[in-house]
């Protein structure tokens, strides 16, 4: 109960809508369009090692201040609004032992599947250039910020009767994200378990009749390993009467761009480098820089 303020301050601001009209809550999956795109091995091998490495970041980190950057600029481009920051719904795997101090999980299968809202602000809406390693300092930071990786959002939204109802009125996200990690590909002809040629990770059926999820746009990421090196794959999905096609593609083409100039900047010289979360001391952003300045100087 201690987390209340933190959720409600993150879902009660500002969240400029992306569409003409509010989601339809009684749509069913038959009116979902889905947009799969994946970037090559070249672009992301760097976002699985260079660029985590120089920030002592997780590939997360990487992928969702892209994420942010090219959602503030669209929304620029398209008349939106200039704001920096995005509200997005991030979905993990919600396995958090620490959490609860002797939980083990060690004889359970699968995810727990936590989602939470979070409002990343990287402080800029450029693609490229040195802001980029700031804006993903920024992200970092906001995201190390969440106590258990998010998993209180989801024990006070929907199993604690004194403040389900409380955040039960707040507007919900209209960006939901979730990065499944990383899946290596069988070539074993003898494999009993094989993916379907030409699927991809997130193949799967289901209930044209199920209700729509409440988003306006789902991202799902994944890497998988092929012949040519690891590659991201990402499906977007969104109801087709809100956003028209050449919108998302659109929005997915930037976040690509985005991801392109951090890996970029993260070659420069003197790009990188720690940020409060990594130390033990209690030292701002600022101080870190002068320390690491001083350190690198010859």
């Amino acid at each position: 109960t201690a987390e209340l303020d933190l959720w409600t301050g993150m879902l009660a601001g500002p969240d400029p809508a992306l569409t003409h009209r509010p989601l339809d809550p009684v749509g069913d999956l038959a009116s979902v369009r889905r947009h799969t795109v994946r970037l090559s091995a070249e672009r992301t091998g760097p976002l699985l090692t260079a660029v985590p490495a120089a920030f002592h970041a997780e590939v997360n980190d990487v992928l969702l201040t892209a994420l942010a950057l090219a959602v503030a600029d669209w929304r620029r481009r398209r008349g939106l609004g200039d704001r920096t920051d995005v509200l997005i719904a991030l979905e993990g795997h919600g396995r958090e032992e620490q959490a609860v101090p002797g939980a083990d999980l060690s004889r359970t299968v699968g995810w727990f599947t936590s989602i939470f809202p979070v409002r990343l602000d990287p402080g800029i809406s450029a693609l490229d250039g040195p802001a980029g390693g700031s804006a993903l300092k920024r992200v970092k930071e906001q995201l190390r910020a969440l106590p258990d990786h998010g998993l209180g959002y989801g024990l006070l939204r929907h199993l604690h009767a004194g403040t389900g109802p409380d955040l039960a009125k707040l507007p919900v996200p209209q960006i939901s994200f979730n990065y499944l990690g990383r899946f290596a590909v069988e070539d074993d002809p003898a494999e009993p378990w094989r993916p379907v040629a030409g699927a991809g990770v997130l193949a799967g059926g289901f209930d044209a009749a199920m209700p729509v999820a409440p988003y306006t746009l789902e991202i799902n990421a994944y890497t998988q390993d092929t012949a040519r090196g690891p590659e991201l794959g990402v499906t977007w999905a969104w109801p087709g009467a809100l956003l028209p096609e050449p919108a998302v593609t659109d929005l997915a083409a930037t976040w690509f761009t985005a991801l392109d100039g951090l890996a970029a900047h993260a070659t420069a010289p003197g790009a990188g480098g720690h940020t409060p979360s990594d130390m033990t001391l209690a030292l701002g952003q600022d101080e870190i820089e002068e320390f690491e300045a001083e350190w690198q100087q010859p």
